[in-house]
């Protein structure tokens, strides 16, 4: 008897300490064949997304290696479940997209005391996801990660960018199905880049007005005391930092060698560095670059959850402070929307007495 080809779905979930991964995995039609695609990474973050199939295969081929990455993932100590966000994957996955987002050098702690007293420029909170800008122009709508390629993005977000008014560029933070909109870069055809931030933010309010919870945009503060009294609650809430931005500034793609129109500030030392050797017993070393090169900044153990990255790998880890070399990192995994040449010794938090 002939299987039916019906689209198949799982989503399988690990939990052991503070570890707490999801991994979705889809068999789904496309052209005169099927494609096996995946999302993964930590529950509540940004997904990072491939496919099993780079061209379609039949279905019996489809459902070998759907049924493959469900066992080996189960092996491994994952569980089904019900309560996953479905991710919808495209066919220019990969592809670049001409679009690049504003990259942010970091402030200090005398910047942030200048800043909140500065009416020229607003504070945001910054949230603990990854970089997405969300294109739609008549019925398609892109995501676009940080190095500018064309990513999957979560149903829920689609279904809402779809129930716009209009055409439109969004940059954003996304957290698992909720997109956190800071900034309006396109408009029915038209090119906002160029105009002031605040003219930008006052066209994002419009759009996004009573749009629901899976795109929202992001509350900015102006006054000296508003943004005292934010950046107090943040820290004492557990937020991950603020944005500060240069109201009258125009967008500009890329990281400037140094200040910039917009800074961000953290209230917790994280960190992307490069896995430069494999060590004995789950344990990699990391590098960054600063002016004489490759520094060696320590050693981080990886979970048993997480795969051991290659030597090459861009990697997150979270830190105390460093000494020079990290003191208590914490492995959060790799960054494959982060190159190697961003992984700089300037992003490096020191104890202050």
């Amino acid at each position: 008897m002939t299987a039916i080809a019906e689209p198949r779905a799982a989503s399988l979930y690990y939990r052991n300490g503070s570890s707490d991964k999801e991994y979705h995995v889809r068999l789904e039609a496309r052209d005169a064949g099927f494609v096996v695609n995946y999302a993964y990474g930590r529950r509540g973050s940004a997904l990072s997304t491939g496919t099993k199939t780079n061209t379609p295969v039949d279905y019996a081929a489809a459902s070998r290696i759907f049924d493959k990455l469900v066992n080996d993932k189960q092996a491994k100590g994952y569980t089904a479940g019900l309560d996953g966000t479905p991710y919808q994957h495209t066919s220019a996955a990969g592809q670049v997209s001409g679009l690049l987002p504003q990259l942010l050098n970091v402030a200090d702690e005398a910047d942030v005391a200048r800043l909140v007293n500065d009416p020229a420029w607003c504070m945001q909170q910054k949230f603990d996801g990854r970089r997405l800008m969300l294109r739609k122009f008549g019925d398609s709508v892109e995501a676009i990660n940080k190095l500018g390629l064309v990513v999957g993005a979560a149903e829920p977000i689609v279904a809402a960018a779809h129930s716009l008014p209009g055409d439109f560029i969004l940059d954003s933070e996304v957290i698992g199905d909720r997109l956190f909109v800071f900034d309006l870069l396109g408009r029915d055809g038209d090119d906002l880049r160029d105009m002031a931030y605040r003219e930008r933010y006052a066209g994002l309010v419009d759009l996004l007005a009573g749009s629901g919870p899976h795109i929202t945009f992001v509350d900015s503060w102006a006054g000296a005391a508003d943004k005292a009294r934010r950046l107090a609650a943040l820290k004492a809430g557990g937020a991950e930092g603020v944005v500060f931005k240069l109201w009258d500034a125009p967008f500009t793609p890329g990281r400037p060698n140094r200040g910039g129109s917009q800074l961000k500030f953290k209230f917790v030392a994280t960190l992307s560095a490069l896995v430069t050797t494999i060590n004995t017993q789950r344990s990699v070393g990391l590098s960054l670059l600063g002016e004489k090169g490759w520094q060696p900044v320590g050693n981080v153990t990886i979970p048993p959850n997480h795969d051991v990255p290659a030597t090459g790998a861009v990697v997150e880890v979270r830190y105390l402070y460093a000494a020079p070399m990290l003191v208590q990192p914490v492995y959060l995994g790799e960054r494959s929307d982060v190159e190697a040449t961003e992984c700089v010794t300037a992003q490096l938090k020191f104890k202050t007495d």
